[in-house]
């Protein structure tokens, strides 16, 4: 195929071998990755909180340092897309269809199933519940993405690098051995990471729709009717893909800001409103107060608290981590001619409180209904949770379907954005890969995703992604020393005033 890399062919062939793993010996599969993915967050622990929170430190720094003027671009580079559609396209690529079913089940697990920290059904427990919501959605989640997005934006763009996840560690490195196997070996981890990544999330956003149309319509549950929601899905993405990232994800991201917040305010109004007002202001003062806490809550002297912690808190950490390459190199892509305070206060505020939003509205809505005993959602299960919940709101079937919607379009938006990443990786880093390049990752991320509803090995996939989270770690850790670097020899940058 032209214009693809050896990174193309290596990292097709080690994702359709665990593929092939996975439908051959499914249960191998899922106790070996199990197994790893346990231990993993057990010894590692300690270092996923340590690691994200010198991310998210060293992004706050760089709002006030002398590298805030940086132009991620040249000098005269001016923003491709307005402040509004940049926001809405970081807002679908970063976080997408999950934080419409997490923002129900996530609060109501913590509060009603397994507590952080105090019993279940109390008070403490639902304020708790949406405090760690909160955290696990917010500023460290967006400083993973913000840091990769970063370099690759400053090496892309301002010092005409290749737009790969390994041109951003020159300045570490000789360009040599980045142009190398060492080199390679970065970029196919990244891509690795992305295909298994989104193929799992379009496998499981198939499921959701599924099983939403099956709880509303009462169309069928079936393997059969997921795979005709994934056929018209892909269809869809790709002919979004073909249209370009100025067009098609673009408009899709703009719909997808104005009908989910369109719900939020429908809810905030059929709902418990002072309930969601005051719990949204409690629990942004909880997560303010306890930040530094909960960014360090370990539990190492009570087993079942730090099995909550591996469950929750590591789980997301190593999550966000192996989403990092795909959404940072699309937020990278989106960001040229912004300076590094704008993209660091766009990327680190601006979506976490669109999350926190999103988890006050539908969280306390969930939390009120449990509370005082109208309806079970603890019973739900997470695909049809938010659904359950909306059932017992007035105007609960037309807030039904706009989820439907909701989740369908950012559906499109992440298997569109993901195609459009890896079409960079794989054609050395060219911003605008040709169409045939997208098109064919778009048909094997549907494919991988299909045989992966069809032999359940969702969970083995995400355990993989978890281990690839600890060497990419490493990497995003590099990334954040290489760009500081590289601005500290910048020309443009304000050298230090030296003391005498």
């Amino acid at each position: 195929m032209k214009n693809v890399t050896s990174v193309f062919w290596i990292s097709l062939g080690a994702c359709l071998g665990l593929v092939m793993w996975g439908v051959l010996a499914p249960v191998d599969f899922q106790e070996l990755t199990g197994g790893l993915t346990a231990w993993i967050s057990k010894v590692f622990g300690w270092y996923y909180l340590t690691t994200v929170f010198i991310i998210l430190a060293f992004s706050i720094y760089l709002i006030f340092s002398r590298f805030s003027t940086i132009n991620l671009g040249k000098a005269q580079d001016k923003p491709e897309f307005s402040l509004l559609s940049w926001f809405a396209m970081l807002f679908s690529a970063g976080m997408g269809m999950g934080l419409v079913f997490w923002t129900t089940a996530e609060p109501i697990s913590h509060a009603f199933i397994s507590a952080p920290r105090a019993e279940t059904g109390t008070n403490q427990a639902i304020t708790e519940a949406m405090q760690f919501s909160f955290f696990h959605w917010g500023l460290h989640a967006w400083a993973v993405y913000g840091i990769v997005a970063l370099a690759l934006a400053y090496s892309k763009f301002h010092n005409d690098a290749p737009g790969l996840i390994s041109a951003t560690l020159v300045p570490l490195f000789w360009k040599e051995r980045m142009a190398g196997p060492i080199g390679k070996l970065i970029d196919v981890l990244a891509v690795f990471a992305t295909i298994v990544g989104v193929a799992s999330t379009l496998g499981f956003g198939s499921a959701q729709i599924n099983e939403g149309m099956h709880f509303l319509l009462g169309t069928p549950n079936t393997f059969p009717f997921q795979l005709l929601i994934l056929a018209v899905a892909t269809v869809l993405f790709i002919v979004s893909a073909w249209s370009g990232i100025g067009k098609g994800i673009k408009y899709l991201s703009n719909i997808n800001m104005v009908l989910p917040f369109a719900l939020v305010i429908l809810l905030l109004i059929v709902g418990p409103t002072i309930y969601i007002l005051n719990t949204f202001t409690n629990s942004l003062g909880g997560y303010l107060s306890n930040f530094f806490m909960m960014s360090f809550h370990l539990e190492p002297l009570n087993t079942d608290r730090r099995s909550w912690v591996n469950g929750w808190t590591i789980f997301y950490w190593a999550w966000w981590i192996s989403w990092a390459p795909f959404v940072g190199i699309f937020i990278a892509r989106i960001s040229r001619g912004r300076t590094v305070k704008e993209f660091i206060l766009g990327v680190l505020f601006v979506p976490s409180i669109v999350c926190f939003i999103f988890f006050a509205v539908f969280g306390a809505s969930a939390l009120n209904l449990e509370q005082n005993g109208i309806a079970q959602i603890s019973d739900y299960s997470l695909e049809t949770a938010t659904f359950g919940v909306l059932q017992n709101y007035p105007l609960g079937i037309l807030m039904s379907i706009m989820t439907l919607f909701v989740v369908a379009i950012f559906f499109i938006t992440s298997a569109d954005s993901a195609t459009f990443v890896l079409g960079m990786q794989t054609t050395g880093g060219m911003i605008n890969p040709p169409n045939l390049v997208k098109i064919t990752w778009g048909l094997i991320q549907s494919a991988v995703a299909a045989i992966v509803v069809y032999t359940g090995g969702t969970q083995g996939l995400q355990n993989i992604l978890i281990i690839a989270a600890l060497p990419f770690s490493v990497i995003v850790l590099m990334m954040g020393v290489s760009f500081f670097k590289a601005a500290s020899l910048d020309p443009n940058v304000k050298k230090p005033k030296r003391s005498r």
